[in-house]
């Protein structure tokens, strides 16, 4: 079937490529609808490598989806054909020790779709675990559905930052993932969220979420915003989500005596991280690599209303120009949060 295909480093191509579609007894067989363009997809386009994960042969991208359930498998009982679902990417080894310990997004051998050597989705169909697969509420449109996964990864940031009803945060990086961190932290308890970055568009449309807090770093200091919004005190938790070696130089400058520091940007290279200072302030330090035992709950709160992730959709593509919105993402537009390609030509 027509997939959207990275060939190798800066080329994309639609194209007629095998995938298997053979429904296990526990598995279902998904029409996609929806698919996000994530900052991975981008960056194995641009640069064709995230770490050790290389592209050394073609690989179709998309790991952000919705679809419908057009077939089950014989011991699928939760789900029936028809059913409008959001799927979990990650499948792990259900016999891992990682697995067992609850903590399967570090599971070496998990199997996450548009990471070499996994297939992603950008295709009419995929075949997944039931177990992975969950359904949509009626109030949760496809667009929506394909917004948990990245969703998905501010909850878990949000739940290591251990909040306290009432805590002020700090977000570094005003992307995609530093939205969605500032909202899972007011759902958590903060009571107010400052976030951070240059670029004022993407600044604008964090701002129009009641309780956070933009602030400008091409014209403010933000440790000078945050002792002003804190009292001189710091902040109870600052997350860093930009990735950026140089946000490194003053984060223990953000956080108070005995906060957290929580890391979800990944750098593309090591950074200097100022242990003195972490250690002078005993701060707790958290990680965050994807997410485990909580894509339910996003789509949950998402359902609830108390998020609402529709204003982040920025721009949406047909299939057919699949290729158009990559090179848009690529560009980086500071106007952009996040782009969608429907494959079916139809919203909802």
């Amino acid at each position: 079937m027509q997939a959207l295909v990275l060939e190798k480093k800066g080329e994309l191509s639609l194209r007629e490529i095998a995938l298997p579609l053979d429904v296990g007894p526990d598995d279902v067989r998904i029409a996609i609808h929806t698919v996000g363009v994530c900052g991975s997809d981008v960056h194995y386009y641009t640069h064709g490598a995230i770490g050790s994960y290389i592209v050394r042969q073609p690989m179709v991208l998309g790991h952000e989806a919705s679809g419908t359930i057009v077939e089950i498998g014989a011991n699928v009982t939760s789900l029936k054909v028809g059913d409008r679902v959001c799927m979990e990417p990650g499948v792990p080894n259900l016999a891992s020790r990682a697995t067992k310990l609850g903590i399967y997004n570090v599971d070496p051998d998990v199997r996450f779709w548009a990471t070499p050597p996994v297939h992603g989705v950008l295709a009419p169909y995929a075949v997944h675990p039931a177990a992975f697969t969950y359904k949509l509420p009626d109030n949760v449109s496809f667009a929506e559905g394909a917004m948990v996964e990245p969703f998905a990864i501010g909850m878990q940031a949000a739940a290591r930052a251990r909040i306290v009803p009432g805590d002020v945060a700090v977000v570094v990086g005003c992307g995609p993932i530093g939205i969605m961190i500032a909202l899972a932290a007011l759902a958590g308890g903060c009571s107010k969220v400052l976030i951070s970055d240059f670029s004022a568009p993407k600044l604008k449309i964090a701002a129009q979420y009641p309780g956070i807090v933009p602030v400008n770093i091409g014209e403010q200091s933000l440790v000078d915003a945050v002792r002003t919004a804190t009292d001189g005190w710091g902040a109870d938790i600052v997350f860093e989500a930009s990735g950026s070696p140089k946000a490194f130089a003053n984060l223990f400058d953000l956080v108070r005596p005995g906060g957290a520091l929580v890391l979800v940007g990944l750098p593309v290279e090591p950074v200097s991280l100022d242990v003195p200072a972490a250690i002078s302030k005993e701060v707790r330090i958290e990680t965050v690599f994807r997410y485990a035992n909580i894509f339910d709950r996003a789509l949950q709160l998402i359902a609830s209303g108390k998020v609402d992730l529709k204003p982040l959709i920025t721009g949406t593509y047909d299939f057919p120009d699949s290729i158009k919105a990559f090179e848009r993402a690529a560009k980086g537009n500071p106007q952009d949060v996040k782009l969608q390609i429907l494959l079916t030509g139809e919203k909802g």
